[in-house]
């Protein structure tokens, strides 16, 4: 029985890539570089095989290191403060709207968040959010 030209085919590219295979162990076994088992990490931040010299070695204290970043105060001018006046209020109902003095966007208010002592025409400072139905002011600020 014949055998078919495919299989010929791959049994040859089955032994040209075990010969391959072969020659390509041979030349590492002759090369004898092995890659490097330990990497170190040099005074710019660079990954190098060679050992760092320890007589340049700092030594540091173990209250400078800072392991979380500390809290800091909020920032007195916040990107979402704004500045306007209460356009319309509804006491009863306890909510309103304020318009931004620069854009003229009227932004929702609760009651909660705008003190007893504003009324309607009020100029108010306060950070802009957002709400489920759209711009909300929060933190209000009576001036």
């Amino acid at each position: 029985m014949a055998i078919s030209f495919s299989k010929k085919e791959k049994d040859k590219k089955r032994r040209k890539k075990n010969r391959d295979k072969q020659l390509r162990r041979e030349q590492k076994k002759l090369s004898n570089s092995k890659p490097p088992e330990f990497m170190f990490v040099d005074e710019n931040g660079n990954l190098t095989t060679e050992r760092p010299d320890e007589s340049q070695k700092a030594e540091v204290a173990i209250e400078d290191i800072d392991v979380s970043t500390p809290k800091g105060e909020k920032p007195a001018g916040s990107r979402f403060e704004k500045t306007g006046f209460v356009k319309f209020l509804n006491l009863d109902k306890g909510y309103g709207f304020i318009t931004d003095n620069n854009s003229q966007i009227s932004y929702f208010v609760h009651i909660d968040e705008l003190g007893t002592s504003a009324r309607e025409g009020s100029k108010v400072t306060f950070e802009a959010g957002k709400g489920p139905k759209g711009p909300v002011a929060m933190s209000v600020r009576v001036h």
